[in-house]
């Protein structure tokens, strides 16, 4: 049974019992009968309106998980389209490019082209592309015996 009809059950019992609505307890409890009514009432709005809430929020939900799924995961994204406009990317007060070195090596298990900067460690640098260990990395600071030229 739900809300409303325990409420309609007990005015049906209110009113089977036959009592005084002029007494002060038959005031109280009439008083009382429709407010729980109404409260009964108001309940089931609310409830069909959150109901149909729902199904909408899923709605978008799906929606929003079919746009993600074109973005994110087509196979004609191009990922060189989000380099482009380096020039707003350097105007990025937060990120600065010039903070440090970048350095750029062949992957020599896949053959990707690694990017990393100076805050890495190069012993535990991993390629993105394969997942393998690049080990063997030295970086040259223009110091070394091998230079034949100043490499800074």
């Amino acid at each position: 049974m739900g809300i409303s009809e325990n409420a309609a059950y007990l005015k049906g019992l209110f009113d089977g019992y036959e009592i005084d609505k002029n007494t002060k307890e038959g005031k109280i409890i009439s008083e009382m009968l429709v407010l729980l009514s109404d409260m009964a009432d108001k309940i089931n709005a609310l409830e069909a309106d959150n109901k149909e809430l729902h199904e909408y929020v899923e709605e978008l939900d799906h929606d929003l998980g079919e746009v993600e799924e074109e973005l994110y995961f087509s196979d004609d994204y191009d990922d060189d389209e989000d380099y482009e406009d380096y020039d707003d990317l350097n105007d990025d007060e937060d990120y600065d490019l010039e903070d440090g070195e970048f350095y750029e090596i062949e992957c020599p298990s896949c053959g990707e082209i690694v990017c990393f900067d100076d805050s890495l460690e190069v012993d535990e640098l991993v390629c993105p592309a394969c997942g393998e260990k690049i080990g063997g990395i030295e970086i040259c600071d223009g110091n070394c015996a091998e230079c034949e030229e100043d490499c800074e």
